[in-house]
């Protein structure tokens, strides 16, 4: 489908059905693995997933970094003639070359500093022995993670979403029955877990890599030169998404710290499951931006502003669908969420739906400021992006989970994600609205 005269709903919802299932196998990886770990090792298992949890923003958000930033240029200067096809490409290879640069720098602190990162993201005497075991088979695999969000994010604006789609869902099918037979049948307990997910990534890699061998395939190696300048230019395009996942992994560490300072290990196992359902939360935000970002890319290309509108109301009413869905469940069996998770003390029944309802709160606004990013960087406005992912995922909800506890007592801690996303959908609204005249006008080449 033409994503420059197609009907926008259909091509809305052709993408949105890729992206939404992608985005749905991908949070799974995570899910399963805290799920089958926590019903293992009980509340221990479950405390030990989230102080492991920011590795997998690492991973997941230097992947974004150059996936995103690479294929939003490579979209953008497409569609605007044969010329500018082939200098896409540039951005193609550049993108290539600086995931392989990050993937080796993941590998190697990984590798050599594994035990010092998951100290620093939390992990205290309890924890860390069961957060080392599951980290051990990652260690190997960490750039298999990186590739599979590069390939996916240019294979949509390859026009080929649904092999993305379909790669994600064949190793997250795999990490599932994985997880069961490697965690309960080999006995390997997180271990197993971790070398599921891996093998899960492995599998769906080369999924995507059949994409090169179709007829229709555009993306081809060139020479990136300039290199840096070019990687440059994707990099700060692409580091407000980056941001987001680095952001979660940045707050999860500073949750960590706080939950175990004014609360205690019973808390922290229930924000172990705060981490799996805002992990599903937030991947239900990346699938509305990732079907709605070609189709902006390449129509702001365009200077189509009556396409970029109609997909911009599709996209902020699936958010707010989404929105609506994930609290309305989360507030009413807070519990059902914790049994799912693991085998849950008295204690932690009793606590979990305060907490979970108070955190909750703060998903009803979450899907749209994610899907705003997104937003800004498909109409060239990294700027606006930058702001919005730094204002939620440091700046606010940062001052706010240090200072919340200090001063209104233990349990105020939870309510830092919904103040700071209340804050940040009133900025991301207002320019929202007022940079989508300039957006539509403005040129691929105008400020970014």
């Amino acid at each position: 489908m033409d994503l420059l005269t197609a009907n926008i709903k259909k091509l809305y919802l052709k993408y949105l059905s890729a992206a939404f299932g992608s985005a749905l196998i991908t949070s799974i990886y995570g899910l399963v693995d805290s799920a089958m770990v926590g019903q293992y090792h009980g509340p221990e298992g479950s405390a030990a997933m989230a102080v492991a949890a920011p590795v997998w923003n690492i991973l997941y958000g230097f992947g974004l970094l150059t996936g995103i930033g690479g294929s939003v240029l490579f979209s953008t200067l497409r569609s605007e003639g044969v010329e500018k096809g082939a200098e896409a490409n540039r951005y193609f290879s550049a993108a290539v070359i600086g995931t392989a640069i990050l993937a080796l720098a993941c590998w190697l602190g990984l590798v050599f500093f594994d035990e010092e990162l998951l100290a620093l993201f939390g992990a205290g005497a309890e924890q860390l022995p069961l957060a080392l075991r599951y980290v051990r088979p990652i260690k190997c695999a960490a750039p298999l993670f990186l590739f599979v969000q590069l390939l996916s994010a240019f294979l949509r604006n390859d026009g080929d979403p649904v092999r993305a789609t379909r790669a994600v869902i064949f190793g997250g099918v795999f990490n599932v029955f994985g997880d069961y037979f490697m965690i309960f049948t080999l006995n390997w307990g997180i271990f197993g877990a971790g070398a599921a997910t891996c093998l899960g990534a492995l599998l769906s890699l080369l999924v995507m890599l059949g994409h090169f061998r179709l007829k229709a395939n555009t993306l081809r190696w060139v020479r990136p030169a300039p290199l840096f300048p070019t990687l440059g230019r994707i990099l700060s395009t692409g580091f407000p998404t980056f941001f987001i996942d680095i952001a979660m992994g940045i707050l999860t560490m500073l949750f960590n710290r706080q939950i175990l300072r004014y609360l205690n290990a019973d808390a922290l196992s229930v924000y172990a499951v705060i981490i799996a359902i805002s992990t599903f939360v937030q991947c239900c935000a990346y699938s509305i931006g990732q079907a709605a970002q070609p189709i902006l890319s390449v129509n702001f290309g365009a200077k189509r502003p009556d396409r970029i509108r109609e997909a911009l109301r599709y996209a902020v009413l699936t958010a707010f669908v989404f929105a609506l869905i994930c609290t309305v469940l989360i507030e009413a069996v807070p519990n059902g969420f914790v049994r799912i998770f693991m085998q849950p003390t008295e204690g932690i029944l009793r606590s979990a739906p305060g907490i979970l309802r108070a955190y909750g709160i703060s998903f009803l606004l979450l899907p749209l400021n994610v899907f705003s990013t997104y937003y800004f960087q498909a109409i060239l406005r990294p700027q606006v992006s930058f702001i919005v992912s730094m204002a939620r995922g440091a700046v606010i909800s940062g001052a706010l989970i240090l200072l919340l506890p200090a001063l209104f007592g233990a349990n105020a801690l939870w309510y830092a994600m919904p103040v700071t996303e209340a804050m940040t959908v009133l900025y991301a609204g207002v320019m929202m609205r007022r940079t989508l005249r300039p957006a539509a006008g403005a040129g691929p080449n105008s400020a970014s």
